[in-house]
Parts: C-alpha cells; structure tokens; sequence
C-alpha cells in the first residue's frame, strides 16, 4: 500500500490572546494577519483566532488556550516548559533582536549560542533568530 501523501501547511501556537500575538508576529515577520476571527459566544473577549502567512505559504495561526500557563525557558522542574519554538533565519542578528524588543519581545537571559538569540514573545514563548 502506498503512503499517502503529507504536506506540513500550517504551525499552530496557543496563547491566551491569539489575536494579539499574531498582531505581534505581523509586526515582527512584516507580514499581515490573514485571518482574524472574533470569540465565540460566551468566550472571554481575548478568545478567537488569527493567523498570519508567510510568502512561501507557511500559515502560523493561533488559537486561544483557556488554561495558558507562561513556559519557562530554559526547562526548570515541576514548570510548564515550552514544547516547540519558533526558528527565525535573519541576516543582522543584533539588528533582529533590537526590532524584536521594540516591537514587544524580550531577550533571554540566558544565550546558550553567539550567532543564535533567543527572545520571548510577549506571552512567553521562546523563539531564536539566527544567522
């Protein structure tokens, strides 16, 4: 029997207001959101969705999670850790983690790599630009 064909479209993040995360990431990628949906009835306000789409296709959407707890990065016992990040490819490093922070990411304390930084988005995840 043949193997169907799989074809990875669409990276998924969870946040406890999705709508604005994306506005973030827009701002950070320059990408616009594509798709922006309002909570459902008897959601809290920050629910609803949103994605944003890169030029190669690529969507990044997000979802609203109830129940968020910030990760803790780097990994710390008994704390919710993040399970995935985000891997941003930039040609000026430090010009990459300068426009990050101004537009509402934060930089890790701690850089494991010089040519990597790892920043967090303003609900916590991490993600890296690198060279």
């Amino acid at each position: 029997m043949a193997s169907p064909r799989l074809a990875l479209n669409a990276i998924t993040v969870t946040a406890p207001d999705p709508r604005a995360l994306a506005e973030f990431y827009a701002r950070l990628l320059s990408l616009p959101v594509t798709a922006s949906e309002p909570p459902r009835p008897h959601e809290p306000s920050e629910a609803g969705w949103a994605q944003i789409r890169t030029a190669d296709g690529l969507i990044l959407g997000f979802e609203y999670e109830r129940h968020w707890h910030r990760p803790v990065w780097p990994a710390e016992p008994d704390a919710p850790h993040a399970t995935q990040h985000l891997d941003i490819q930039v040609d000026d490093l430090d010009a990459a983690a300068d426009h990050a922070v101004a537009q509402g990411a934060a930089l890790a304390e701690h850089q494991p790599q010089d040519d990597v930084r790892v920043l967090f988005d303003p609900v916590g995840h991490p993600f890296c630009l690198y060279r």
